[in-house]
């Protein structure tokens, strides 16, 4: 039997027309420049990116094509370093614009003018490759292509620059504006964030077309960054059309490193990774070292270095637990009985040692549905042994509680639990005992544990950051604390008296006249 004959390759031509009209097939269809093939920062040549488009890289162009086709387009990308943002939003998009459109007009900004130049070099090696000819039949007009700023001989222009440089004569269709923070001293500097504002209202939005696009691609550096000001006051991570201060409707796309709410626009579930085809765990490992880092560059959610109810000296990162035996150990809860609210349910458990110093031992933050959080309630009352259990009366009179009940005794997690009411003042308030607890004698949490970055940038915001359900489950335990027990130390071994020989026997007793100590 003759073999059937092999499946034909996809249609050029098809694919070809799909390019010229989609952004994901046209970055399938060029060679997307990666990394400079020299280190001379002048260098034209880049060698193309390693991997295909991954599913971060294939929403990061669907958003920012909506962006440009829809009149008066907003688009925000929240992504951690080394994602790729920029390679897709300020290279491939620009591209491809100035291709579909005749006369269009491009400004492209960064925090310094050299690295608006480099991202203005990668996108100009997209526009001379043969493919992207074959795309629109237009090329680099050879009267104009500098760096930072050239042309097409379609009409469309392109022009880079540094946010705080002054962008003036040029209009511009689109405004892309990638990392406008230099790094962690420029986004400390309320006068940099300040500069950094007016040269977006005075400067870039002035430059504008009517019915102009802006985009800004970015990781999160601050709370009060350029995203930070235009984003609403209760921002808190979610993706998807929203409603900001500066009265416009913006398209945010926010991935973190590790996936947390329930919400995320991948689908990832809470804990998952951003790329693991490219980067696994041990990358991101080194990372959630440090906390402040972690929260706002990696997961989009900045913090103030110290807050104004907590203070950051407070929380002592060490490197071990103290035995389990020498604490008296108490948890807390603050169930989310609602899960289509997308609040999270918070169990934490404390540790007070002999000296009552206060230690956290464990923490679990969930988005989840109420069997969920029951089952993790049972498994750390059965791994940490708590005599006390502090919750929310309201809470747990919401349907809950005979649920919680049968699961504890079917599970054998014992534990005397007390109801604090939330009537008696707002969460600042109820928060005051475990506040002046750790004030005074500080509160120990193990360096390396996952919830480390999370908690510190809750407490450093609390109380008027977006969330507050960890502070709440300390609250708590603190109220329960305020009749606590501190731990004992471990008591010392036996030691077992010496041997004394009387002719043929043997007396364990203290030195006696007359008896012979053997040996």
């Amino acid at each position: 039997m003759t073999p059937p004959p092999p499946s034909p390759e996809p249609d050029r031509d098809h694919r070809r027309q799909s390019a010229r009209r989609n952004l994901v097939d046209y970055a399938r269809y060029i060679e997307v420049p990666g990394a400079p093939r020299t280190d001379d920062e002048d260098t034209e040549g880049f060698a193309p990116v390693e991997t295909s488009l991954a599913a971060h890289h294939v929403l990061t162009l669907e958003a920012c094509q909506r962006c440009v086709e829809r009149p008066g387009g907003r688009l925000m990308l929240f992504m951690p370093p080394g994602s790729a943002k920029s390679t897709y939003g300020s290279v491939v998009l620009p591209s491809f614009v100035m291709g579909a459109i005749p006369n269009f007009r491009m400004i492209a900004v960064s925090y310094a003018t050299p690295l608006a130049r480099k991202l203005g070099r990668r996108t100009r090696s997209v526009v001379r490759q043969p493919a992207f000819l074959d795309l629109f039949g237009t090329r680099i007009n050879p009267e104009n292509r500098a760096a930072d700023e050239w042309a097409l001989d379609n009409g469309s222009e392109y022009m880079a620059g540094g946010v705080l440089s002054g962008i003036t004569g040029n209009r511009a269709d689109l405004i892309v504006i990638d990392d406008p923070i230099r790094g962690r001293q420029d986004a400390d500097s309320e006068t940099i964030r300040k500069r950094t504002l007016e040269a977006y209202e005075d400067d870039l939005l002035t430059r504008l077309k009517p019915g102009g696009s802006v985009v800004i691609i970015q990781t999160r550096w601050h709370e009060a960054d350029l995203a930070g000001t235009i984003l609403p006051e209760n921002y808190a991570g979610e993706s998807g059309q929203i409603a900001c201060r500066d009265g416009n409707i913006w398209e945010v796309i926010c991935l973190p490193a590790k996936a947390e709410r329930a919400d995320d626009p991948l689908g990832r579930k809470p804990g998952d990774y951003i790329w693991p085809e490219w980067f696994g765990p041990s990358h991101w490992a080194q990372f959630e070292r440090n906390p402040r880092t972690w929260s706002a560059l990696f997961q989009q959610r900045p913090a103030p270095d110290t807050g104004s109810y907590f203070k950051r000296e407070w929380i002592h990162l060490v490197d071990h637990l103290p035995p389990r035996e020498t604490l008296m150990v108490y948890g807390g809860s603050d169930y989310a009985v609602t899960e289509e609210q997308g609040d999270f349910t918070v169990h934490a458990v404390i540790g007070i040692d002999p000296n009552g110093d206060p230690w956290l031992l464990d923490l679990w933050r969930v988005q989840a549905s109420s069997d969920v959080w029951v089952e993790s309630f049972c498994d750390l009352v059965r791994k940490w042994r708590p005599v006390g259990w502090a919750e929310e009366t309201g809470q747990i009179k919401s349907g809950v509680g005979p649920f919680l009940k049968r699961a504890m005794m079917e599970r054998g997690a014992y534990v005397a639990r007390e109801q604090f009411s939330t009537a008696a003042g707002n969460k600042a308030v109820r928060a005051q005992s475990f506040r002046g607890l750790i004030a005074t004698r500080g509160l120990r949490v193990k360096r390396d544990a996952p919830f480390v970055a999370e908690l510190i940038a809750e407490m450093m915001s609390f109380p008027v950051g977006v969330h507050d359900d960890q502070v709440d489950a300390l609250g708590l335990v603190g109220q329960l604390l305020d009749r606590m027990t501190a731990g004992s130390a471990p008591k010392a071994p036996a030691v077992r008296p010496a041997a004394y020989e009387i002719e043929d026997g043997y007396v364990l007793a203290p030195e006696l006249p007359g008896v012979r100590r053997r040996g």
